[in-house]
């Protein structure tokens, strides 16, 4: 039974990458120019523009919102397996939906965020304070 939670998870998490990558994609296509000639085109340099120093390969920004509370965190892709992290994408796709422009953003109280990516593991009270503190707001 665990194999097929599992295989659930990770086909869950896939999907998730695959609409965090499109909506990326579609964000990145607005800051491209409309008349590229492909002879110059050098992909290093539109990525270089676009994707901060900090954020290496393997690695997404995230920023975690609530009230006032601000905080941007660069985060390993390992997190889009995570049971609660994905708790909290499925909460910015209910407060946000699919048009939010720009970075990827949450709405957690940062130290909520930090302490999932501290754990590395599914903690159900975090992702019940995020939930209810969403439910309260």
């Amino acid at each position: 039974m665990s194999i097929k939670r599992n295989r659930y998870e990770t086909k869950k998490a896939l999907a998730m990458l695959r609409l965090f990558i499109e909506k990326l994609q579609k964000g990145l296509s607005v800051l491209a120019p409309r008349e590229t000639d492909l002879n110059d085109f050098n992909e290093e340099l539109v990525v270089a523009a676009v994707v901060p120093d900090d954020v290496t390969d393997g690695h997404f920004a995230v920023f975690a919102i609530k009230g006032e509370e601000t905080k941007r965190f660069v985060v390993e892709l390992y997190y889009l397996t995570n049971p609660a992290f994905l708790r909290l994408l499925d909460q910015a796709k209910e407060e946000y939906g699919f048009t939010q422009k720009g970075a990827l953003t949450v709405p957690c109280r940062p130290e909520e965020l930090q302490k999932i990516l501290d754990d590395g593991t599914e903690k159900s009270t975090v992702a019940a304070l995020c939930l209810s503190s969403m439910k309260s707001y």
